[in-house]
């Protein structure tokens, strides 16, 4: 709950140096939790690898990590209200810093996955309280600011996550991905404690909505777990899957009709009555389940069918950081001047063209050519983030933004985590379907196949080694028609996002202002 500045003793916004400090804590706090939802996705293969499982189970140390920060995300109003915002917030940091500690020094994949899960708790109020304590403590004519710098912080994780992870990998290992949170979670606690111990919120013993809880936690971990191992289960064909399908079903309907009527719900969803906040929500969840998914899937593709290194997937991966960095303070400091439905629509419109360009790109594309539309892409993400933050925020008392704040970055994480399971089991699945499509054309009777055969016994091989080099090349052709599929579906999910953005009804105003 953020503190309106008659909750608290009545302190004046922080200015000068401390606002600075302030802003650069709690800036590397976020920037630290965004990072560790990039910096894994090029080290997928090698974690694989080291703990002897697949690269789609691999993808668990994603999903898990995302999904517990989602179901943390929807209580930090209720913790902030009992133990207070900065002791939230400061212990928040400090768990994710431990957990952290524990990932690296993981040996086996449950033990990264439970890691991962403890990690994401930890994780989950931060941010949320992240972007409330920069609100409460700014300046209200500077606010616009501080939303802009709070959002580049998630837009210059993702610059940085690939190429880290990709270098830290190659160079040293995989844990070293996990290991570099240490000093910078130890910096941004101490320093946030020093400069906002004495302006702690009031606390108060609400009671916590033990069922709701429940609910959630079986609801979205039941709904998780079977996205991650539908696949290798074959689906609904397995119990388990059709068990853990009916106990999401069922909790998550519980949770709603439980919600609504709960005295203290520990997922507000009252919230939802604002128009802006539920147009906001959904634009950010699914743009992020969409935006997600292409990051997820183009490290993945670049490793397992092209051959490249960690470092050089992630510098392939990064350029769509370096034009957000650019443009996201000019937007902050523009936004009051700015049709925010506009901005958006502009966003998806880039993110759907760039998209389909990627769709259209076989197995020889060059490096220069993939990090072009990298590179372009990075002009949406800005215009994506910054207004739709602003977007749901507006109308709502300066008392609901953590809770608005927790609810909406819940959709959004919970957005990703589902995006990539559904990402990985779609790129599988279609990446199949190309492998038996194209083996249907190697016959004895196909001519062309015939030739090629012919052609690889001249270099030697023998015919079982002949059909083994050429299964690795229809397997590689097959995955990456499989990946331009994933592409151009996420192009269509943008395009179809752009007429929900317009039953936003403005103004829009400043963040947490009363009566905007």
């Amino acid at each position: 709950m953020a503190a309106s500045p008659n909750d608290a003793a009545p302190l004046k916004p922080l200015q000068g140096g401390p606002l600075a400090l302030l802003t650069i804590a709690v800036a590397f706090s976020t920037f630290m939790e965004v990072l560790d939802m990039t910096i894994v996705n090029v080290s997928v293969p090698h974690i694989a690898g080291s703990l002897g499982v697949s690269p789609s189970e691999g993808t668990w140390t994603i999903s898990s990590y995302a999904l517990a920060s989602a179901i943390m995300q929807p209580l930090t109003g209720w913790i902030a209200r009992r133990f207070g915002e900065v002791k939230t917030f400061v212990g928040s940091v400090l768990m994710f810093v431990v957990f952290s500690m524990l990932c690296g020094l993981a040996t086996s994949m449950p033990m990264l996955v439970i890691g991962r899960l403890l990690q994401g708790a930890g994780s989950g109020p931060m941010v949320a309280l992240s972007l409330t304590l920069l609100l409460s403590n700014y300046p209200k004519e500077k606010q616009g600011i501080a939303l802009a710098l709070w959002a580049m912080t998630v837009v210059v994780a993702p610059i940085f996550g690939p190429i880290l992870g990709g270098w830290l990998t190659d160079n040293l290992s995989w844990p070293w991905i996990f290991y570099i949170n240490l000093p910078v979670g130890l910096l941004a606690a101490v320093v946030t404690w020093v400069l906002l111990r004495k302006r702690e919120t009031r606390t108060s013993k609400a009671p916590i909505d033990v069922i709701g809880l429940l609910l959630l936690v079986f609801g979205v971990g039941a709904l998780q777990f079977m996205l991650d191992n539908g696949n290798d289960n074959d689906w609904f064909s397995s119990p388990l899957i059709v068990v853990l399908g009916i106990t999401a079903l069922v909790c998550l309907t519980f949770l709603v009709v439980w919600e609504l009527n709960a005295k203290h719900p520990v997922v507000d969803l009252s919230l939802f009555r604002q128009r802006n906040f539920t147009v906001g929500v959904i634009g950010l969840s699914l743009g992020m389940f969409a935006f997600f998914g292409i990051n997820v899937v183009f490290p993945l593709w670049l490793q397992i069918t092209l051959g490249y290194t960690a470092t050089w997937a992630g510098l392939a991966t990064a350029p769509v950081g370096v034009l957000a960095f650019l443009i996201a303070p000019l937007l902050g400091r523009n936004m009051h001047r700015l049709e925010l439905r506009s901005v958006v629509t502009f966003a998806f419109v880039v993110f759907a063209g760039t998209a389909w360009w990627f769709s259209t790109f076989d197995s020889s594309a060059s490096f220069s050519s993939l990090i072009l539309p990298r590179f372009i892409m990075g002009l949406a993400i800005p215009c994506f983030f910054i207004p739709l933050n602003q977007i749901y925020l507006s109308g709502l008392p300066a008392t609901e933004i953590a809770s608005a704040s927790g609810l909406s970055n819940f959709f959004r994480t919970l957005g990703s985590s589902v995006s990539t399971a559904v990402v990985v089991t779609l790129w599988q699945h279609r990446g199949e379907y190309h492998h038996a499509t194209l083996t249907e054309n190697i016959a004895p009777g196909h001519p062309a196949a015939t030739q090629f055969i012919e052609q690889l016994s001249h270099t030697g091989l023998s015919p079982m080694q002949s059909l083994g080099m050429i299964d690795q090349l229809l397997t590689r052709e097959a995955l990456t028609l499989a990946v331009n599929d994933v592409f151009w579906a996420t192009a269509v999910l943008f395009v179809l996002l752009i007429p929900v953005l317009w039953f936003a009804k403005p103004p829009f105003g400043s963040a947490g202002a009363v009566g905007h």
